[in-house]
């Protein structure tokens, strides 16, 4: 034995010890750039993750410590079927930081039987960060299941708010606009068109190797590698 707590007998003041112990300034300093405030390098995490396996009532007592890193690894262990619509509802908006936010939507709201339900409430709801959710979820089905979406009304509300949309927000019907672009051959060239015109995240700085934001670049990019 390690002296590490075991999937059985491991408690939240342990694995809390445990998370401490992975603290890394260099890790924070870089995470803090980006609205995250903990300091556990994620490729840690998810070997911390790994060991524990799944253990959904561990998962929400380390919610409820309203840490950063211990509620990104209550996601990675919980059971996302488990929880209610109106719990995922107030998780999500007690989800302060950008990388809780996300990892609670990709890794637990898609997996949820309420996905859809909270799609269209959160979609509408006034907090552009609930909204920006509301618009991940959209994107996921654009790729996955369009059936049923209005996908010319979806490219008339971008066209209309995404240019003074706040960031977040921006940044999620932006991705929105791209996957239709790229999913929807009827649709991309006014995909493009719509990027062009506003040119949101047009001069995001980008890392060589790694593909724009910039809806007209991001989409003529995929189309030309599902083609290649």
């Amino acid at each position: 034995m390690d002296g590490r707590p075991s999937v059985a007998e491991a408690t939240v003041a342990e694995v809390m010890a445990e998370l401490a112990g992975l603290e890394d300034p260099k890790a924070r300093a870089v995470n803090e750039k980006h609205g995250d405030d903990h300091g556990v390098n994620l490729g840690k995490l998810r070997a911390l993750a790994k060991r524990l396996k799944t253990q959904q009532e561990l998962a929400c007592r380390l919610w409820e410590t309203d840490d950063s890193a211990a509620r990104l690894l209550a996601i990675l262990i919980c059971r996302p079927k488990a929880f209610g619509r109106a719990e995922l509802d107030t998780m999500l908006r007690q989800a302060r930081t950008p990388k809780v936010h996300d990892w609670l939507v990709n890794y637990v709201v898609k997996k949820s039987p309420h996905a859809e339900e909270l799609r269209l409430d959160w979609s509408a709801d006034p907090d552009p960060v609930v909204a920006g959710a509301g618009w991940a979820l959209t994107t996921e089905r654009v790729a996955k299941n369009p059936e049923g979406l209005d996908l010319p009304g979806l490219l008339d509300t971008i066209e209309a708010d995404m240019k003074d949309a706040p960031d977040r927000l921006q940044w999620a019907m932006n991705h929105c606009l791209a996957q239709i672009g790229i999913e929807h051959t009827e649709h991309r060239a006014r995909a493009i068109d719509i990027g062009e015109r506003l040119e949101v995240l047009k001069d995001y700085p980008t890392p060589p190797g790694c593909t724009s934001p910039f809806a007209p670049v991001w989409i003529t990019e995929m189309v030309r590698r599902q083609h290649g």
